[in-house]
């Protein structure tokens, strides 16, 4: 019986319908006799050669490896382009950032005791020697902390007369000898393996705030304006005078290969001086020697002063609380390079020996050291601690750690620049002793 209601048709094969012929047609389908349609060829033949530059005659493939994609029309824009190389770009950025990134502590390795520092921004009361020896001024005395043993000595630069005091600090570069600056307007020189002072140089009219080696002549910058050029292998010490400063010298250091000095006043000036003419026989007046360069961009005092170890004319400034820059300066052709702006006294720069990285310490508002990158200028990490503003920064042997002093009479100990990868082994156990004495205060008297 046939139902009515169903809706699908259902063909019945079986009837009139040979499936064995039907395969044989579909798997053996012979178009040998059909005539080809000769528009439809041409039709065929004109598409190819529009669209792939396909000749008539040529056996070239769409897919074919041997012959390059043809070159678009050159006023051609793909708007596409960016979606294309979007996810390149992202990936190119992804491997950079995998690139290691050095971790700096923000936790002093190493606080020592430095009671009665003189909170004085015009001084220049710590230095770092290459046998690993600070000397701090206090006062009357100069401490001399071994890094190594962790020994403390007593230079008694003063005496007995507590009504003066030490103005500052600086090692010969082999670290055997120390001069001390005095409020007594004098320059003392000290033997460090002996602890014995052997000379005295007098000369200047006002305290003596600054001083920088440059093998055997020791500059002195006074109170009084000038620079003093001290020969201290001859009787006669005092052989030429670098001029050009109206106010008290508080920044003084030569650059690395002692061709140039550099200095800065209280009276904003920052000075480049030609090394050639300390001694120069031919020079009219060697007691009245001008600067080759000098900047007056500073709107503050000019105390923080730094040579580039990398390279020889690139020279850091920093300005004090109405200034807060960082200037950058190429002492070869006298112009600024770079500035920027610290928003706080800038008291001390030091620069990496490794690296271009710079480290400045500050005063208000949040007496911090601050760790850049050269030339981009980005801040690295920013290290705070100190209570009162870091007066002063000295950088070891190593070029690792940074020592800051502050008016907050402590002494911190910071692990701030990596040292060369050659030489990281031979580092690793100084790190190690001094790690191990993390956060342990000692009195440096």
């Amino acid at each position: 019986m046939e139902n009515t209601n169903n809706d699908r048709f259902i063909p019945l094969r079986n009837s009139g319908m040979d499936l064995d012929i039907c395969q044989f047609n579909l798997m053996n389908n012979n178009n040998e006799n059909e005539q080809p349609n000769v528009k439809e060829m041409d039709y065929k033949n004109q598409l190819a050669e529009s669209l792939f530059d396909i000749r008539k005659n040529d056996n070239n493939k769409i897919l074919a490896f041997k012959h390059k994609a043809p070159k678009g029309n050159k006023n051609h824009q793909d708007n596409m382009k960016v979606l294309y190389s979007y996810n390149r770009g992202k990936s190119l950025v992804s491997k950079k950032a995998k690139k290691k990134v050095r971790h700096i502590s923000q936790v002093p390795k190493k606080i020592l005791d430095a009671p009665n520092l003189i909170d004085d921004y015009y001084l220049n009361l710590m230095d770092w020697s290459e046998n690993n020896i600070l000397a701090i001024g206090l006062e009357s005395d100069v401490y001399l902390w071994n890094a190594t043993t962790s020994s403390i000595e007593c230079i008694p630069s003063l005496g007995d007369n507590i009504n003066e005091y030490v103005t500052s600090v600086n090692f010969t570069d082999d670290g055997q000898y120390l001069a001390v600056g005095t409020s007594t307007k004098e320059v003392q020189i000290w033997d460090i393996g002996t602890s014995k002072l052997i000379r005295k140089m007098q000369g200047h009219q006002g305290r003596v705030s600054s001083l920088s080696w440059n093998k055997h002549i020791l500059s002195s910058g006074s109170l009084d304006t000038f620079i003093f050029n001290h020969d201290v292998r001859q009787r006669d010490h005092h052989i030429s005078t670098f001029t050009g400063h109206t106010n008290e010298v508080c920044g003084l250091k030569w650059n690395p290969t002692g061709t140039k000095l550099a200095s800065g006043g209280n009276d904003n000036l920052l000075n480049i001086y030609d090394g050639k003419m300390i001694d120069n026989t031919n020079c009219s007046n060697i007691h009245n020697i001008k600067p080759i360069f000098s900047f007056d961009q500073h709107q503050a005092a000019v105390r923080a002063i730094s040579w580039a170890p990398w390279q020889n004319d690139l020279l850091a400034s920093g300005g004090g609380t109405a200034d807060k820059c960082i200037r950058f300066w190429n002492t070869k052709t006298g112009k600024q390079i770079d500035q920027i702006s610290t928003h706080s006294q800038v008291c001390s720069l030091q620069w990496s020996k490794y690296s271009k990285e710079l480290i400045s310490s500050h005063g208000y508002a949040k007496n911090q050291l601050i760790v850049w990158k050269y030339p981009t200028l980005t801040p690295i990490a920013e290290l705070n601690g100190h209570t009162s503003r870091v007066l002063h920064t000295a950088l070891s042997p190593d070029g690792t750690t940074i020592a800051s002093a502050a008016g907050d009479e402590t002494l911190r100990f910071w692990n701030v620049f990596e040292a060369p990868s050659v030489k990281k082994s031979s580092n690793n156990n100084h790190h190690q002793n001094m790690s191990s004495q993390l956060r342990s205060v000692n009195r440096i008297r």
